[in-house]
């Protein structure tokens, strides 16, 4: 699978608040953002997004493509460390192995500490541990 740019469509420019070119990013370029997050940090998919389209010079990464790079980069054998990505308010990922109890204790064996009281499951104080991609 490779990477592929795209035009926007008409009908996904208000979704996603832009219009231009867009990337389908592999998933060899996720896993090799998502090695760039250190133990102890995360990293919210929408800084994901944002990394992907800046490397590639466009307005956008899809945010399905990248999820579903996400997914098959998370099913890998010796597969990096993809729970270090979240949600955009620090929400747990239910695609990932094991749903977000999977991705739950992925997380808790880094330190981090997940508020359960939520609909969806969140890491507590997230932002003051998110990372900025280069």
């Amino acid at each position: 699978m490779e990477d592929i740019i795209e035009s926007i469509p008409k009908t996904m420019e208000k979704f996603l608040g832009c219009a231009g070119q867009m990337v389908k990013p592999s998933p060899d370029t996720v896993e090799a953002l998502v090695g760039q997050v250190k133990k102890g940090k995360l990293a919210t998919i929408s800084q994901l997004r944002e990394k992907i389209a800046r490397d590639f010079n466009v307005d956008t990464a899809c945010p399905a493509a990248t999820l579903k790079a996400l997914q098959l980069v998370s099913k890998k054998e010796q597969a990096k460390c993809f729970w270090r990505i979240v949600k955009e308010k620090g929400e747990l990922i239910s695609k990932f192995p094991n749903g977000v109890e999977g991705h739950a204790e992925l997380l808790q064996s880094e330190g981090h500490k997940i508020d359960f009281s939520k609909k969806v499951p969140v890491v507590a104080g997230y932002e003051s541990k998110l990372s900025k991609f280069a």
